[in-house]
Protein backbone atom coordinates (compact mmCIF):
# COMPACT_ATOMS: atom_id res chain seq x y z
CA UNK A 1 0.00 0.00 0.00
CA UNK A 2 1.46 3.38 -0.84
CA UNK A 3 2.16 5.33 2.33
CA UNK A 4 0.28 8.41 3.16
CA UNK A 5 0.92 11.63 5.62
CA UNK A 6 -1.33 12.89 8.17
CA UNK A 7 -2.29 15.84 5.41
CA UNK A 8 -3.12 13.32 3.26
CA UNK A 9 -5.08 10.41 5.12
CA UNK A 10 -8.17 9.47 4.54
CA UNK A 11 -9.10 9.15 7.95
CA UNK A 12 -9.46 12.95 9.55
CA UNK A 13 -7.37 13.45 12.86
CA UNK A 14 -10.78 13.69 15.11
CA UNK A 15 -11.21 10.07 13.04
CA UNK A 16 -8.29 8.85 14.01
CA UNK A 17 -8.81 10.40 17.62
CA UNK A 18 -11.76 8.53 18.06
CA UNK A 19 -9.90 5.33 16.99
CA UNK A 20 -7.05 5.29 18.98
CA UNK A 21 -10.17 6.39 22.16
CA UNK A 22 -12.01 3.11 21.45
CA UNK A 23 -9.39 0.93 21.69
CA UNK A 24 -7.91 2.37 24.82
CA UNK A 25 -11.22 2.42 26.26
CA UNK A 26 -11.62 -1.69 25.17
CA UNK A 27 -8.41 -2.27 27.67
CA UNK A 28 -9.53 0.18 30.36
CA UNK A 29 -6.17 1.79 30.12
CA UNK A 30 -7.58 5.23 31.47
CA UNK A 31 -9.80 4.52 33.88
CA UNK A 32 -12.25 8.10 33.78
CA UNK A 33 -11.91 8.40 37.88
CA UNK A 34 -7.86 8.66 37.45
CA UNK A 35 -8.02 11.19 34.65
CA UNK A 36 -10.82 13.51 36.43
CA UNK A 37 -8.47 12.83 39.54
CA UNK A 38 -5.69 14.14 37.69
CA UNK A 39 -7.14 17.28 36.00
CA UNK A 40 -9.13 18.56 39.64
CA UNK A 41 -6.30 18.01 41.57
CA UNK A 42 -4.34 20.46 38.65
CA UNK A 43 -6.75 22.89 38.66
CA UNK A 44 -7.17 22.94 42.48
CA UNK A 45 -3.50 23.17 43.71
CA UNK A 46 -2.64 25.71 40.47
CA UNK A 47 -5.24 28.05 41.50
CA UNK A 48 -5.49 27.68 45.11
CA UNK A 49 -2.43 29.91 46.51
CA UNK A 50 -3.67 32.45 44.19
CA UNK A 51 -6.80 32.88 45.88
CA UNK A 52 -5.34 32.69 49.27
CA UNK A 53 -2.76 35.23 48.79
CA UNK A 54 -6.32 38.05 47.28
CA UNK A 55 -7.76 36.82 50.26
CA UNK A 56 -4.88 37.82 52.50
CA UNK A 57 -4.37 40.93 50.55
CA UNK A 58 -5.53 43.19 53.62
CA UNK A 59 -3.60 41.31 56.24
CA UNK A 60 -0.37 41.65 53.55
CA UNK A 61 -0.41 45.67 53.10
CA UNK A 62 -3.26 46.77 55.59
CA UNK A 63 -6.23 48.61 55.29
CA UNK A 64 -4.93 51.65 54.19
CA UNK A 65 -3.09 50.54 50.92
CA UNK A 66 -4.90 49.72 48.07
CA UNK A 67 -5.76 46.29 47.74
CA UNK A 68 -5.29 46.68 43.92
CA UNK A 69 -1.56 46.37 44.96
CA UNK A 70 -1.55 43.16 45.55
CA UNK A 71 -3.64 42.13 42.95
CA UNK A 72 -1.33 43.18 40.26
CA UNK A 73 1.44 41.60 42.03
CA UNK A 74 -0.62 38.43 41.66
CA UNK A 75 -1.33 38.92 38.51
CA UNK A 76 0.73 40.88 36.19
CA UNK A 77 3.78 38.10 36.19
CA UNK A 78 0.75 35.49 35.36
CA UNK A 79 -0.13 37.72 32.85
CA UNK A 80 3.44 38.26 31.38
CA UNK A 81 4.07 34.15 31.19
CA UNK A 82 0.72 33.90 29.41
CA UNK A 83 1.10 36.66 27.02
CA UNK A 84 4.98 35.00 25.89
CA UNK A 85 4.15 31.63 26.72
CA UNK A 86 3.19 30.84 23.29
CA UNK A 87 6.15 32.19 21.16
CA UNK A 88 8.48 29.42 22.99
CA UNK A 89 6.51 27.08 25.62
CA UNK A 90 6.26 24.76 23.06
CA UNK A 91 10.34 24.11 23.49
CA UNK A 92 9.79 22.90 27.48
CA UNK A 93 8.75 19.53 28.01
CA UNK A 94 5.65 18.90 30.08
CA UNK A 95 7.85 17.52 33.28
CA UNK A 96 9.97 20.22 33.25
CA UNK A 97 7.33 22.72 33.22
CA UNK A 98 6.07 21.08 36.51
CA UNK A 99 9.21 21.14 38.25
CA UNK A 100 9.11 25.35 37.10
CA UNK A 101 6.12 25.88 38.57
CA UNK A 102 6.33 24.04 41.97
CA UNK A 103 9.81 25.41 42.53
CA UNK A 104 8.21 29.30 41.83
CA UNK A 105 5.45 28.70 43.95
CA UNK A 106 7.23 26.73 47.01
CA UNK A 107 9.83 29.36 47.16
CA UNK A 108 7.22 32.25 46.35
CA UNK A 109 4.90 31.38 48.94
CA UNK A 110 7.86 30.88 51.82
CA UNK A 111 8.81 34.56 51.12
CA UNK A 112 5.45 35.91 51.51
CA UNK A 113 5.14 33.85 54.93
CA UNK A 114 8.41 35.04 56.88
CA UNK A 115 9.28 38.27 55.08
CA UNK A 116 8.10 41.23 57.56
CA UNK A 117 8.51 43.98 54.27
CA UNK A 118 5.77 44.69 52.17
CA UNK A 119 7.97 44.87 49.00
CA UNK A 120 9.59 41.29 50.00
CA UNK A 121 6.42 39.77 50.68
CA UNK A 122 4.92 41.19 46.98
CA UNK A 123 8.37 39.80 45.36
CA UNK A 124 7.03 36.13 47.09
CA UNK A 125 3.34 37.23 45.49
CA UNK A 126 5.18 37.40 41.98
CA UNK A 127 7.22 34.61 42.11
CA UNK A 128 3.85 32.81 43.13
CA UNK A 129 2.09 34.34 40.38
CA UNK A 130 4.60 32.83 37.58
CA UNK A 131 4.27 29.49 38.96
CA UNK A 132 0.20 30.45 38.42
CA UNK A 133 0.23 31.42 35.02
CA UNK A 134 2.68 29.02 33.85
CA UNK A 135 0.40 25.67 35.43
CA UNK A 136 -2.66 26.92 34.10
CA UNK A 137 -1.38 27.39 30.35
CA UNK A 138 0.41 23.85 31.02
CA UNK A 139 -2.34 22.10 32.06
CA UNK A 140 -5.05 23.74 29.70
CA UNK A 141 -2.78 22.54 26.62
CA UNK A 142 -2.63 18.79 28.36
CA UNK A 143 -6.31 18.63 28.29
CA UNK A 144 -6.07 18.39 24.19
CA UNK A 145 -4.24 15.12 24.56
CA UNK A 146 -7.37 13.43 26.58
CA UNK A 147 -10.86 13.05 27.07
CA UNK A 148 -13.11 16.23 27.17
CA UNK A 149 -13.67 15.11 30.72
CA UNK A 150 -10.29 16.70 31.65
CA UNK A 151 -11.45 20.15 30.86
CA UNK A 152 -14.30 19.52 33.20
CA UNK A 153 -12.09 18.53 36.15
CA UNK A 154 -9.69 20.96 35.37
CA UNK A 155 -12.51 23.63 35.70
CA UNK A 156 -13.87 22.23 38.54
CA UNK A 157 -10.62 22.06 40.14
CA UNK A 158 -10.07 25.48 39.81
CA UNK A 159 -13.14 26.76 41.15
CA UNK A 160 -12.82 24.33 44.26
CA UNK A 161 -9.39 25.97 44.64
CA UNK A 162 -11.18 29.27 45.11
CA UNK A 163 -13.27 28.05 47.37
CA UNK A 164 -10.90 25.91 49.18
CA UNK A 165 -8.43 28.80 49.53
CA UNK A 166 -10.86 31.41 50.42
CA UNK A 167 -12.49 29.01 52.75
CA UNK A 168 -9.48 27.93 54.65
CA UNK A 169 -7.75 31.33 54.66
CA UNK A 170 -11.44 32.69 56.20
CA UNK A 171 -11.43 29.40 58.35
CA UNK A 172 -8.06 29.69 59.99
CA UNK A 173 -7.59 33.58 60.80
CA UNK A 174 -11.31 34.58 61.48
CA UNK A 175 -12.75 31.65 63.06
CA UNK A 176 -9.63 30.07 64.77
CA UNK A 177 -7.68 32.89 65.17
CA UNK A 178 -4.66 31.39 63.66
CA UNK A 179 -1.59 33.50 62.95
CA UNK A 180 -1.42 34.81 59.06
CA UNK A 181 2.32 33.77 58.97
CA UNK A 182 1.74 30.51 59.79
CA UNK A 183 -1.56 29.81 57.74
CA UNK A 184 0.18 31.20 54.73
CA UNK A 185 3.72 29.00 55.17
CA UNK A 186 1.69 25.91 55.74
CA UNK A 187 -0.05 26.88 52.00
CA UNK A 188 3.69 27.00 50.25
CA UNK A 189 3.24 22.88 50.53
CA UNK A 190 0.66 22.63 48.57
CA UNK A 191 2.24 22.45 45.13
CA UNK A 192 4.51 19.43 45.85
CA UNK A 193 1.60 17.48 45.02
CA UNK A 194 1.98 18.41 41.75
CA UNK A 195 4.70 15.79 41.62
CA UNK A 196 2.35 13.09 43.06
CA UNK A 197 -0.77 14.29 40.51
CA UNK A 198 1.76 13.81 36.96
CA UNK A 199 4.06 10.94 37.84
CA UNK A 200 1.59 8.91 39.33
CA UNK A 201 -2.04 9.32 38.76
CA UNK A 202 -1.58 10.53 35.54
CA UNK A 203 -2.59 8.51 32.43
CA UNK A 204 -0.18 8.35 29.38
CA UNK A 205 -1.44 10.98 26.94
CA UNK A 206 -3.39 10.24 23.57
CA UNK A 207 -0.49 8.48 21.45
CA UNK A 208 -1.84 10.33 17.84
CA UNK A 209 -1.92 13.60 19.25
CA UNK A 210 1.34 13.07 21.82
CA UNK A 211 3.31 12.02 18.59
CA UNK A 212 2.38 15.55 16.91
CA UNK A 213 3.20 17.78 19.87
CA UNK A 214 6.66 18.75 20.65
CA UNK A 215 5.89 19.35 24.33
CA UNK A 216 6.33 15.16 24.38
CA UNK A 217 8.28 14.41 21.46
CA UNK A 218 12.00 15.53 20.78
CA UNK A 219 12.30 18.82 18.83
CA UNK A 220 14.59 17.14 15.96
CA UNK A 221 11.43 14.80 15.48
CA UNK A 222 9.57 15.13 12.19
CA UNK A 223 6.27 13.53 10.64
CA UNK A 224 7.22 10.87 8.45
CA UNK A 225 5.47 8.85 5.89
CA UNK A 226 2.35 7.02 7.79
CA UNK A 227 1.01 4.03 6.08
CA UNK A 228 -2.07 1.81 7.24
CA UNK A 229 0.23 -0.18 9.37
CA UNK A 230 1.86 2.15 11.25
CA UNK A 231 -1.38 3.86 11.89
CA UNK A 232 -2.68 0.85 13.27
CA UNK A 233 0.31 0.26 15.50
CA UNK A 234 -0.09 3.78 17.29
CA UNK A 235 -3.80 2.77 17.64
CA UNK A 236 -2.60 -0.57 19.60
CA UNK A 237 -0.03 1.70 21.60
CA UNK A 238 -3.21 3.17 22.69
CA UNK A 239 -4.43 -0.37 24.49
CA UNK A 240 -0.44 -1.08 25.79
CA UNK A 241 -0.79 -2.69 29.56
CA UNK A 242 -0.61 0.36 32.41
CA UNK A 243 3.20 0.05 32.41
CA UNK A 244 3.38 2.16 29.62
CA UNK A 245 2.60 4.88 31.49
CA UNK A 246 5.65 5.02 33.71
CA UNK A 247 7.71 5.36 30.36
CA UNK A 248 5.67 7.66 28.30
CA UNK A 249 5.94 9.85 31.42
CA UNK A 250 9.89 9.62 31.85
CA UNK A 251 10.49 10.78 28.02
CA UNK A 252 8.53 13.91 29.07
CA UNK A 253 11.29 15.27 30.84
CA UNK A 254 14.10 15.65 28.14
CA UNK A 255 15.22 19.25 26.56
CA UNK A 256 15.02 19.70 23.15
CA UNK A 257 18.08 18.90 21.33
CA UNK A 258 18.15 21.56 18.83
CA UNK A 259 17.20 25.00 19.44
CA UNK A 260 15.67 26.96 16.48
CA UNK A 261 17.61 30.27 15.06
CA UNK A 262 16.64 34.06 15.71
CA UNK A 263 14.87 34.10 12.24
CA UNK A 264 13.06 31.34 12.89
CA UNK A 265 11.51 32.34 15.70
CA UNK A 266 10.82 35.73 14.24
CA UNK A 267 8.85 33.86 12.06
CA UNK A 268 7.25 31.88 14.05
CA UNK A 269 6.34 34.86 16.37
CA UNK A 270 4.72 36.42 12.90
CA UNK A 271 2.56 32.67 12.77
CA UNK A 272 1.61 33.05 15.91
CA UNK A 273 0.06 36.23 15.85
CA UNK A 274 -1.60 35.52 13.29
CA UNK A 275 -3.19 32.35 15.01
CA UNK A 276 -4.12 34.79 17.78
CA UNK A 277 -6.71 36.67 15.64
CA UNK A 278 -9.61 34.65 15.15
CA UNK A 279 -9.64 33.82 19.01
CA UNK A 280 -9.79 37.28 20.14
CA UNK A 281 -13.79 38.38 19.36
CA UNK A 282 -15.46 35.24 20.19
CA UNK A 283 -13.49 34.07 23.43
CA UNK A 284 -10.97 36.20 24.63
CA UNK A 285 -12.70 39.64 24.36
CA UNK A 286 -15.81 38.28 26.62
CA UNK A 287 -14.01 36.82 28.94
CA UNK A 288 -11.77 39.74 28.95
CA UNK A 289 -14.62 41.51 30.27
CA UNK A 290 -15.59 39.10 32.79
CA UNK A 291 -12.47 39.67 34.23
CA UNK A 292 -12.28 43.25 34.53
CA UNK A 293 -15.71 43.50 35.92
CA UNK A 294 -15.52 40.84 38.65
CA UNK A 295 -12.02 41.83 39.95
CA UNK A 296 -13.15 45.65 39.98
CA UNK A 297 -15.37 44.36 42.50
CA UNK A 298 -13.41 42.00 44.50
CA UNK A 299 -10.51 44.64 44.84
CA UNK A 300 -11.39 47.86 43.79
CA UNK A 301 -15.11 48.12 45.59
CA UNK A 302 -15.58 45.18 48.42
CA UNK A 303 -12.73 46.60 50.80
CA UNK A 304 -15.64 50.02 50.67
CA UNK A 305 -18.56 47.76 51.29
CA UNK A 306 -18.81 48.13 55.15
CA UNK A 307 -21.69 48.96 57.51
CA UNK A 308 -20.81 49.84 61.13
CA UNK A 309 -19.58 46.84 62.70
CA UNK A 310 -22.52 46.21 64.78
CA UNK A 311 -24.39 46.09 61.89
CA UNK A 312 -22.36 43.25 60.56
CA UNK A 313 -21.85 39.59 61.91
CA UNK A 314 -18.44 40.31 61.96
CA UNK A 315 -16.17 41.40 65.00
CA UNK A 316 -13.48 42.97 62.91
CA UNK A 317 -13.69 45.04 59.60
CA UNK A 318 -11.05 42.96 57.87
CA UNK A 319 -13.35 39.64 58.21
CA UNK A 320 -15.78 41.49 55.67
CA UNK A 321 -13.39 41.57 53.39
CA UNK A 322 -12.27 37.73 53.36
CA UNK A 323 -15.95 36.78 53.70
CA UNK A 324 -16.90 38.43 50.41
CA UNK A 325 -14.37 36.46 48.45
CA UNK A 326 -15.51 33.36 50.12
CA UNK A 327 -19.06 33.83 49.13
CA UNK A 328 -17.35 34.85 45.06
CA UNK A 329 -15.24 32.06 45.49
CA UNK A 330 -18.52 29.40 46.33
CA UNK A 331 -20.18 30.91 43.04
CA UNK A 332 -17.13 30.18 40.91
CA UNK A 333 -17.30 26.96 41.86
CA UNK A 334 -20.83 26.16 41.70
CA UNK A 335 -20.86 27.50 37.77
CA UNK A 336 -17.80 25.73 37.45
CA UNK A 337 -18.50 22.23 38.11
CA UNK A 338 -22.47 23.23 36.58
CA UNK A 339 -21.03 22.85 32.94
CA UNK A 340 -22.24 19.37 32.46
CA UNK A 341 -25.90 20.46 33.39
CA UNK A 342 -25.83 24.31 32.39
CA UNK A 343 -24.34 25.47 28.95
CA UNK A 344 -23.93 29.53 27.84
CA UNK A 345 -22.95 29.60 24.73
CA UNK A 346 -23.56 33.38 24.14
CA UNK A 347 -20.35 34.43 26.07
CA UNK A 348 -20.77 38.25 26.01
CA UNK A 349 -24.33 37.75 28.02
CA UNK A 350 -22.36 37.32 31.55
CA UNK A 351 -19.78 40.29 30.67
CA UNK A 352 -22.54 41.92 30.11
CA UNK A 353 -24.36 41.20 33.21
CA UNK A 354 -20.91 41.34 35.40
CA UNK A 355 -20.48 45.32 34.16
CA UNK A 356 -24.07 46.04 35.15
CA UNK A 357 -22.94 44.55 38.92
CA UNK A 358 -19.88 47.17 38.71
CA UNK A 359 -22.45 50.10 38.11
CA UNK A 360 -24.41 48.96 40.63
CA UNK A 361 -22.06 48.33 43.55
CA UNK A 362 -20.15 51.69 43.14
CA UNK A 363 -22.91 53.39 43.23
CA UNK A 364 -23.84 51.13 46.72
CA UNK A 365 -20.34 52.23 47.62
CA UNK A 366 -21.31 55.55 47.78
CA UNK A 367 -24.69 55.98 48.18
CA UNK A 368 -25.82 53.04 50.14
CA UNK A 369 -28.77 52.00 48.12
CA UNK A 370 -28.91 48.26 49.33
CA UNK A 371 -29.77 48.37 53.12
CA UNK A 372 -27.89 45.44 55.00
CA UNK A 373 -24.67 43.55 54.14
CA UNK A 374 -26.53 40.51 53.89
CA UNK A 375 -28.00 41.35 50.43
CA UNK A 376 -24.05 42.76 49.32
CA UNK A 377 -23.70 39.03 50.45
CA UNK A 378 -25.62 37.72 48.04
CA UNK A 379 -24.87 40.32 45.10
CA UNK A 380 -21.31 38.86 45.59
CA UNK A 381 -22.29 35.64 44.86
CA UNK A 382 -24.41 36.16 41.87
CA UNK A 383 -21.20 37.96 41.05
CA UNK A 384 -19.21 34.60 41.33
CA UNK A 385 -21.70 32.61 39.23
CA UNK A 386 -20.99 34.90 36.56
CA UNK A 387 -17.33 34.67 36.20
CA UNK A 388 -17.23 30.57 36.96
CA UNK A 389 -19.94 30.39 34.02
CA UNK A 390 -18.11 32.21 31.75
CA UNK A 391 -14.53 30.65 32.34
CA UNK A 392 -15.59 27.31 31.69
CA UNK A 393 -18.01 27.69 29.09
CA UNK A 394 -15.17 29.94 26.50
CA UNK A 395 -13.18 26.61 27.33
CA UNK A 396 -15.79 24.30 26.45
CA UNK A 397 -16.52 26.47 23.64
CA UNK A 398 -12.95 26.40 22.12
CA UNK A 399 -12.28 22.53 22.97
CA UNK A 400 -15.69 22.15 20.70
CA UNK A 401 -15.17 24.26 17.77
CA UNK A 402 -11.58 24.76 17.30
CA UNK A 403 -10.16 22.52 14.85
CA UNK A 404 -7.97 19.73 16.38
CA UNK A 405 -4.46 20.96 14.87
CA UNK A 406 -5.33 24.57 16.56
CA UNK A 407 -6.96 23.40 19.78
CA UNK A 408 -3.59 22.89 21.90
CA UNK A 409 -2.78 26.46 20.72
CA UNK A 410 -5.86 28.11 21.73
CA UNK A 411 -6.40 26.67 24.87
CA UNK A 412 -3.43 28.05 26.38
CA UNK A 413 -3.47 31.46 24.21
CA UNK A 414 -7.44 31.91 25.22
CA UNK A 415 -5.64 31.90 28.53
CA UNK A 416 -4.09 34.89 28.53
CA UNK A 417 -7.46 37.46 28.33
CA UNK A 418 -8.39 36.39 32.13
CA UNK A 419 -5.04 38.04 33.17
CA UNK A 420 -5.62 40.50 30.78
CA UNK A 421 -8.65 41.26 32.43
CA UNK A 422 -7.12 40.85 35.60
CA UNK A 423 -4.35 43.59 34.74
CA UNK A 424 -6.91 46.17 33.65
CA UNK A 425 -8.64 45.35 36.63
CA UNK A 426 -6.08 46.01 38.65
CA UNK A 427 -4.65 49.35 37.42
CA UNK A 428 -7.90 50.57 37.62
CA UNK A 429 -8.64 49.80 41.28
CA UNK A 430 -5.50 51.59 42.61
CA UNK A 431 -7.40 54.58 42.38
CA UNK A 432 -11.08 53.65 42.72
CA UNK A 433 -10.49 52.00 46.07
CA UNK A 434 -9.02 55.39 47.15
CA UNK A 435 -11.44 57.21 45.44
CA UNK A 436 -14.27 55.37 46.99
CA UNK A 437 -12.68 55.19 50.34
CA UNK A 438 -12.11 59.22 50.56
CA UNK A 439 -15.33 59.61 49.40
CA UNK A 440 -16.64 57.71 52.08
CA UNK A 441 -14.44 59.46 55.07
CA UNK A 442 -15.69 62.68 53.53
CA UNK A 443 -19.72 61.83 54.30
CA UNK A 444 -19.04 60.36 57.64
CA UNK A 445 -18.56 56.60 56.98
CA UNK A 446 -14.27 55.93 57.60
CA UNK A 447 -15.12 52.10 57.94
CA UNK A 448 -12.88 51.61 55.07
CA UNK A 449 -10.05 52.44 57.07
CA UNK A 450 -10.12 50.62 59.77
CA UNK A 451 -9.13 46.72 60.43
Amino acid sequence: MTPTTFEEAEDSPDELRARSRAATSSKATHPRWRLFSTFWIYGLINNVLYVIILSAAVDLVGAEVPKGVVLLADVMPSFFVKLTAPFFVHLIPYGVRVWMLVALSLVGMQCVALASSIPTRLFGVVLASMSSGLGELTFLQLTHFYDPISMLAFSSGTGGAGLAGSFLYLVATTWLRLSIRGTIFASSLLPLIFFVAYYSIMPAPDPLLASQSSSFAPRTARYTPLGTDDEESVIAAAAAPEDSDRGSIRSRISFPRTMPSWNQMVDSSGQTLQRLAPLFVPYMLPLMLVYIGEYIINQGISPTLLFPIEEMPFEEYRDAYVTYGSLYQLGVFISRSSSAFVRVRRLYIPAILQLINVVILIIQSMYVIIPNVYLIMLLVFYEGLLGGASYVNTFLLVSETVPLEEREFAMGAVGVSDSGGIVVAGTICLYLETFLCNYQKAHGRPYCGMT
